[in-house]
């Protein structure tokens, strides 16, 4: 299995190199950055990480902006790490972007607990780290590019399409309540399953030949959805049907 991969985005550089050392002495991969236009540059290269930790007060974008534009690609758990303790500016990030917060000074193993604690909560998509995953002979997909390749054809995706995707995949062979889709989701928005069903059905047209008879994304009626790999018989994608329930 391939390490956990972590993102590192602090604009100082001794705390950069604290927290990469430590979690790299500690078995993570963890690639930093100073700011956040050389890790999307990263991202877009090497993949999706398993989890960012990202400062707020970065050189020339916000932490939410930055984290705004990782939750377009994909599913990224995110730590804030920052010193500020504006209980507004924490409630904020909560809400929308990160799956935690610590405030500096902070004890490293502390920090540590708190990445294991996140990603206790995330199945593990074995493959995250690669820039384009290939599921089988009939799909790939690159989160960072918002894009697939199904069937030699190249669709694009919706950043809403991606994090449903991105979300299903790692919970492959799962069924992923509806509830938690919309959580992951939308998480400071309140939608409802309809919504989630038009979302899904529009991914669906991208990703299968018939969405009536679904190799990929299945639904388990009145619970959620389920990401399956598909047969290796190779059939054409992105034909046309009604609305899927």
């Amino acid at each position: 299995m391939n390490k956990t991969k972590v993102l590192v985005v602090e604009d100082d550089a001794s705390i950069s190199k604290l927290i990469s050392d430590y979690l790299s002495a500690h078995g993570y991969d963890v690639a930093a950055f100073l700011d956040g236009p050389d890790a999307i540059k990263y991202v877009k290269q090497e993949g999706l990480p398993h989890i960012a930790l990202i400062d707020l007060a970065l050189p020339t974008m916000h932490g939410f902006e930055l984290s705004n534009k990782f939750k377009a690609m994909g599913d990224v758990p995110i730590i804030f790490v920052t010193s500020t303790s504006d209980t507004d500016t924490i409630v904020q990030g909560l809400k929308r972007y990160a799956d935690d917060f610590i405030v500096k000074p902070f004890d490293l193993r502390e920090l540590e607990a708190r990445v294991q604690t996140v990603l206790s909560r995330m199945p593990s998509l074995d493959y995250a780290s690669q820039p384009v995953i290939r599921v089988d002979d009939h799909l790939n997909i690159d989160f960072a590019h918002n894009r697939i390749t199904v069937a030699g054809k190249n669709f694009s995706l919706t950043p809403t399409e991606s994090i449903l995707l991105h979300v299903l995949l790692r919970n492959a062979g799962r069924v992923v309540e509806n509830r938690l889709l919309i959580a992951r989701v939308w998480p400071s928005e309140d939608v409802y399953e309809d919504t989630l069903r038009v979302h899904m059905h529009r991914l669906r047209r991208k990703l299968e030949s018939d969405s009536h008879h679904p190799h990929y994304i299945r639904t388990e009626r009145g619970i959620g959805y389920m990401f399956t790999i598909r047969p290796q018989e190779t059939q054409p994608a992105g034909s046309k049907d009604s609305l899927e329930n």
